[in-house]
């Protein structure tokens, strides 16, 4: 029983150069789209209490505070519920923001990537530096005490140097949780299209990956997951819903979910989905060794690691076993935990390749 949601906004008022995420500058059609949205989840959200409920994009923030209302209002809340919506600098401000907090909200997210002015016309964001700043003494000022932001690396030009001067300025914001990606060149992104100059290669990835561990643990965050840093008790619950493997909702363009053993997804054009939102564009029914190896795979994404204990139990296994020769293989990448086991440092930085031995 899905006890999550994710809501996907796909309105951007401009692509950025390395995004190839289902989005559409076609803000005239909101209105229809929050009616499709609203359909949809009126038709097959089940009255579950949430534990979480997120509104990703895309740039959700373009949507007026009064639509998006009327979409949380559909939905049901555990006690102490997580509610984020993402925001891009440049389509906020205090009273919007402020708007969001009496609707509820009590996470926000903020799409900020970098500090370097050049990085951010390089890449093609609408926002310059001053205005991560400015979203985020907004947020504040409307009440937000959950605040995340995102940092890129791998980015084109950028240096240790310059990353080490992101990691400073996005710790002095007094945040209390920062999500890092490093940049991947997909096929269908303008950057897959027109490869940039002066990337970073693997190894000054990896270096930077450090930096940022090595950083963020200094200035008090713990990292839980991969990509994701917080502070005590401020790790993304919705997030978490997602890498424990447990189901949850996915409602409009392009979403994706998990409820009852099948994983969905939703049409990926604005069109599509007005004309039918109740249409799901593929369906597909997980084996049981495709529900162990997700197990596993987003189990070794969190500081955690796999609970054996449990796998063996759910799936009728000796983990010890029957991955012997993966255990022993990379024996200096994994750690023991009392529950099971986790990747150290090293294991993260090889854990594509490490996990890929896992599929049977």
């Amino acid at each position: 029983m899905p006890k999550s949601a994710y809501i996907h906004i796909p309105f951007c008022l401009s692509k950025c150069k390395y995004c190839s995420f289902i989005s559409f500058n076609q803000t005239e059609l909101i209105n229809e789209y929050v009616n499709a949205l609203i359909q949809e989840i009126k038709v097959n959200y089940a009255g579950e209490r949430l534990n979480t409920l997120y509104f990703g994009g895309g740039t959700p923030s373009l949507v007026p505070a009064d639509l998006l209302e009327q979409v949380v209002q559909l939905f049901s809340f555990a006690a102490k519920a997580e509610i984020t919506i993402e925001v891009n600098p440049d389509s906020v401000n205090k009273q919007y923001l402020s708007k969001l907090k009496n609707i509820d909200f009590n996470r926000i997210s903020i799409g900020s990537q970098t500090f370097d002015d050049g990085i951010l016309k390089l890449i093609g964001r609408r926002h310059n530096s001053q205005q991560i700043i400015e979203a985020v003494s907004s947020a504040k000022s409307a009440g937000f005490n959950n605040i995340s932001v995102d940092l890129i690396y791998g980015l084109p030009t950028q240096t240790l140097e310059v990353l080490k001067q992101d990691l400073n300025k996005f710790i002095s914001l007094d945040i209390q949780h920062i999500s890092t990606y490093g940049l991947k060149i997909e096929e269908n992104s303008y950057f897959g299209k027109n490869i940039p100059k002066n990337l970073p290669d693997d190894d000054a990835q990896a270096d930077m990956y450090l930096l940022i561990n090595d950083t963020l643990e200094k200035a008090g965050f713990q990292r839980y997951e991969v990509s994701n840093f917080a502070k005590n008790e401020f790790e993304s619950k919705h997030n978490l819903n997602y890498w424990n493997n447990e189901e949850y909702y996915g409602f409009g363009v392009s979403a994706h979910g998990y409820k009852n053993g099948i994983r969905y997804s939703k049409p990926c054009t604005i069109e599509k989905y007005i004309e039918t939102p109740l249409l799901n564009e593929t369906e597909k029914c997980l084996t049981e060794q495709e529900k162990l190896e997700e197990e596993i795979f987003l189990g070794f994404r969190t500081t955690a690691g796999i609970n054996v204990e449990h796998i063996n139990k759910h799936y009728q296994i000796d983990f010890d076993k029957k991955y012997k020769n993966v255990l022993n293989k990379y024996c200096d990448y994994f750690e023991k935990t009392e529950q099971g086991y986790t990747l150290n440092l090293k294991g993260i930085l090889l854990s594509n390749i490490i996990l890929a031995d896992f599929l049977d």
